[in-house]
């Protein structure tokens, strides 16, 4: 989450007009996050997520998300809700951009994860995907490889200018991942960004997931890569095997994967810290002016790229 775009109290109170949610108490910019403009809205009906949508997000891919988290929701996962109009629509326009209301979650993101953090989110993540599979929509993943390579080739060879050396390994690892990358395996809804600033706790109960804007149909193995990548890590950047086999085991529990699946997971965490390389890399080196935002510095997924290229055993990422 973060702010880009500046709401006036007139263009918020007529916006405001096409809804049945109360009067406006306060309406506060919430800084976390990358993506798009997001803000605190409280009523006199209770508090709610304001949402202007900018950047990486595709106004035509939006339907999709609010589908999906609208489905979601009413199967039981702990998601945002979509508010709807008094004319019955879910996306609107503020600022000249597009723009939606969700339900307010309660929790806080965890700092530090722990293993029960982790354990439940390899639950949640395996309930989300279970939930997900009656979901009838389909949206293809923009960021895999074809679209790693094409934030790479926007910045060229400027990501020396974080590391020297940092182009060369992109490109190899490209290259790789390319030759290796699965080619089939089970597929659905995946969520794609479930980071702690993503996830919702009181104490350790889980009570949201939040940020549906890369959810996309991929593999469902690299949804999990993706929370291994997140989660696994202590702040030094060192591997923690029990958080990840935490996880690991409570997906397995939930949801069972096949052999091929986990025979993947070396090729998809590496897959993963790419990715998160490439926008982190995309966003330190084009900051926006004046955005009230912080991005985030992608020497983080080198150290864990780095990390994933020199396990010999594929035993680091197993169940077992």
């Amino acid at each position: 989450m973060a702010v880009y775009t500046e709401i006036s109290d007139s263009q918020l109170a007529e916006f405001l007009q096409g809804y049945n949610i109360g009067t406006v108490v306060s309406c506060k910019g919430i800084a976390e996050g990358v993506e798009n403009s997001n803000f605190l809205l409280f009523t006199d009906k209770g508090p709610f997520i304001l949402t202007l949508y900018e950047k990486r997000v595709e106004a035509r891919d939006l339907p999709f998300f609010l589908s999906l988290m609208e489905h979601l929701a009413t199967e039981g996962v702990p998601c945002p809700t979509p508010i709807h109009s008094i004319d019955g629509e879910v996306l609107r326009s503020l600022c000249d951009k597009p723009a939606a209301i969700t339900s307010f979650l309660s929790g806080v993101s965890p700092q530090t994860p722990n293993l029960t953090h982790c354990e439940n989110v390899g639950t949640a993540l395996a309930n989300l995907h279970l939930k997900g599979h009656t979901f009838k929509e389909y949206r293809k993943n923009s960021l895999s490889k074809e679209g790693w390579n094409k934030l790479f080739l926007q910045v060229g060879n400027r990501a020396d200018e974080i590391e020297t050396g940092l182009s060369k390994l992109i490109q190899t690892e490209i290259s790789y991942l390319k030759r290796f990358w699965p080619a089939e395996l089970p597929h659905g809804v995946i969520h794609a960004d479930l980071f702690p600033d993503n996830v919702f706790f009181e104490g350790n109960k889980l009570t949201g997931l939040i940020d549906f804007y890369f959810a996309c149909n991929d593999f469902l193995a690299y949804d999990l890569a993706i929370c291994i990548n997140a989660w696994c890590f202590e702040k030094d950047f060192s591997f923690n095997e029990y958080k990840a086999r935490t996880m690991l085991r409570a997906y397995y529990r939930k949801r069972k994967m096949n052999q091929t699946e986990l025979n993947a997971l070396p090729i998809l965490v590496r897959g993963a810290a790419l990715r998160f390389l490439a926008t982190r890399l995309y966003d330190w080196l084009n900051i926006v002016d004046g955005a009230l935002v912080k991005p985030k510095d992608p020497i983080e997924y080198v150290n864990k790229l780095r990390f994933h290229q020199s396990i010999k055993s594929e035993n680091i990422y197993t169940i077992q």
